[in-house]
C-alpha cells in the first residue's frame, strides 16, 4: 500500500510517502518539508501564535492535497514536542481538522522514543543486542534502551536543539557564561536518567538517529548525505567533544558553512552539540553509529505490524 506520514515536528513539518508492505522495507516515493520552526511562535505564555497556526495550517492542507495527488491510501498524521507542549495545543489540532479534514495525533514523549526505538531495531537486526538510542529534536531529547523491539526503559527530556537556544542563548554566538549556564542545565537534566536506563545492562551498540546527529557526523568526518543510507557513518566522543566548543564559539553563518549544515538548522546546532556531548559523556558512550531510520519509519513500521487495522500510536506494553 502507500502510506503518507505526516510529522508535525518542532523544527520542521513534513510529508513523506512510501511504498510498503508488511515484511518489507518502506520505499520512499515523495517527500514535502518545510523548515516551519514552530517553537519559534511559542509566546510568552507558551501558546503557538496566530501566524505560526496558519503557516501549519496551510502546510497541512497542502501536504493532503499533496498526498492526494499521489495516490495516497491513508495519512499517518501526528505531532510532537512543540504542539504537544503549546498551551493551546488542542486549539491548534481542532481548528486544523476543521479546516483540513486531518485529524493529527499528539504523541507523548515516550511514545516517541518507543517509535523512534522500533525503527532502529529494524534497521540494525537482532545480532545488535541490547541497543541505546538518542534522538534530538527541537523540542525534546529521547532515549531507550532495550533488547526487544520495544524498549526495556523510554525517557523524554525537554532538551531540543530549538527550545534550548531560545530559551538560553540571547547572542550570535552565545556568551561563554551563557554556555556555561546551559551545559551544567543540560547535564543535570540528563544524569538523573542515566541511572535508571543503565540498571538494565550495558549497550552492546550505542545509535543516534535525528538530523542534529546526521549534522554533527558529518562536520566530525563522516559521509554526505548523497552516499546513500547504507553507508556507514559515526561519531566519536572525541570528536563530539572538541566541535561542542568549537560550535559554540562560532556565529550562525559560521556554522552554515561547515559540511552538512543547513542554513535553518545552523542557529540551533551549538545547543545540539552541547546535548549531543553531555549524552555520549554521561552514558560512557565511546562511538554513536548514525541511523537513518528514526521516528516517521518507526510509525510506519508501526503500522505495517498491524495491518488490518487501526493505527494506535499511544500506549503499549507497560
Amino acid at each position: 500500500m502507500r502510506l503518507g506520514v505526516l510529522d508535525i515536528g518542532s523544527n520542521t513539518v513534513h510529508l513523506l510517502v512510501v511504498d510498503a508492505h508488511r515484511g518489507a522495507r518502506p520505499m520512499p516515493a515523495y517527500s514535502h518539508k518545510v523548515d516551519l520552526r514552530l517553537t519559534e511562535y511559542l509566546d510568552g505564555e507558551n501558546r503557538l501564535a496566530a501566524r505560526g497556526v496558519e503557516r501549519l495550517c496551510e502546510f497541512v492542507g497542502e501536504a493532503m492535497r499533496l498526498a492526494e495527488d499521489k495516490g495516497v491510501e491513508e495519512v499517518l498524521a501526528f505531532a510532537t514536542s512543540a504542539v504537544r507542549e503549546a498551551a493551546n495545543g488542542e486549539q491548534v489540532l481542532a481548528e486544523i481538522d476543521a479546516r483540513c479534514g486531518s485529524h493529527i495525533e499528539v504523541l507523548s514523549g515516550r511514545d516517541e522514543a518507543r517509535l523512534t526505538f522500533l525503527a532502529v531495531r529494524r534497521w540494525f537486526g537482532w545480532s545488535s543486542g541490547r541497543l541505546l538510542a538518542f534522538d534530538i529534536g527541537g523540542g525534546s531529547l529521547e532515549i531507550a534502551a532495550g533488547v526487544d523491539e520495544e524498549p526495556d526503559v523510554a525517557a523524554s527530556l525537554p532538551l531540543g536543539a530549538g527550545r534550548l537556544t531560545r530559551d538560553w542563548f540571547t547572542g550570535d554566538p552565545p556568551s561563554a557564561e551563557e554556555v556555561r549556564k546551559l551545559r551544567k542545565h543540560v547535564r543535570t537534566e540528563i544524569a538523573r536518567t542515566v541511572g535508571g536506563i543503565a540498571r538494565y545492562g550495558e549497550a552492546n551498540r550505542a545509535v543516534a538517529t535525528s538530523k542534529t546527529f546526521k549534522q554533527l557526523a558529518r562536520i566530525a568526518g563522516a559521509a554526505p548525505s548523497n552516499d546513500g543510507p547504507y553507508v556507514s557513518r559515526s561519531l566519536s566522543r572525541q570528536d563530539m567533544a572538541d566541535w561542542a566548543v568549537k560550535l559554540t564559539t562560532m556565529d550562525s553563518a559560521e556554522r552554515a558553512d561547515l559540511p552538512g549544515v543547513s542554513e535553518g538548522r545552523a542557529a540551533q546546532l551549538a545547543a545540539g552539540a552541547v546535548v549531543a556531548d553531555a549524552a555520549m559523556d554521561l552514558f560512557e558512550v565511546d562511538r554513536l553509529e548514525v541511523c537513518p531510520w528514526a521516528l516517521r519509519e518507526g510509525v510506519i513500521l508501526r503500522r505495517l505490524d498491524i495491518m488490518p487495522g487501526r493505527l494506535e500510536l499511544n500506549g503499549g506494553p507497560g
